[in-house]
């Protein structure tokens, strides 16, 4: 009897394991990312000429774009501040980012992107931001906005970005 459990136990496991498989694996021919799963490339929407404000984005919680060099897609949370489009990644240093967290990577090779917004296509590009002046306060700006910041002092925006624990990027025109 405990044979038999165990044995049906196994099955569901495999079977579990082969589902999730698959559905990882035909998420790569995906039109976009489907909620924080990434996806293939965008093959719907139109493309437009970007704004030159994007304050029209500030209540929006993530948006969806692509790198190019892999054609893959994801979601991403986004601060707008004075106008200028700014994405994050956190997690960079931790075990987690660093299996979860490729696209930054991919940036560092090829920062050209298409955004995807209301089914509107942005070709733009990412520019890492290190040492900018405009980094407290776009940081401040996501730890506001996503509710970072937690019990205990808030960490000092500029410098989880300066040693390299959250990568931000300023969206720009190509």
């Amino acid at each position: 009897m405990l044979k038999t459990i165990f044995r049906w136990f196994l099955l569901l496991l495999v079977a579990i394991a082969i589902g999730l498989g698959g559905f990882f694996f035909s998420m790569r021919f995906a039109d976009g990312p489907m909620g924080i799963v990434s996806g293939g490339a965008f093959s719907t929407g139109v493309i437009r000429t970007a704004p030159s404000d994007w304050s029209s984005l500030e209540g929006r919680d993530v948006i969806e774009f692509q790198t190019l060099a892999p054609a893959t897609s994801r979601t991403v949370w986004l601060v707008v501040l004075n106008g200028q489009l700014y994405l994050v990644s956190g997690y960079m240093k931790t075990g987690f980012g660093k299996v979860w967290k490729q696209w930054p990577h991919y940036i560092e090779n090829d920062d050209r992107i298409v955004l995807r917004i209301d089914g509107q296509l942005y070709e733009q590009r990412l520019q890492r931001l290190m040492t900018d002046a405009v980094i407290a306060s776009v940081m401040t700006k996501f730890s506001e906005k996503y509710n970072l910041s937690g019990p205990g002092p808030s960490p000092d925006g500029a410098a989880v970005v300066a040693n390299g624990d959250a990568w931000l990027y300023q969206v720009r025109n190509r």
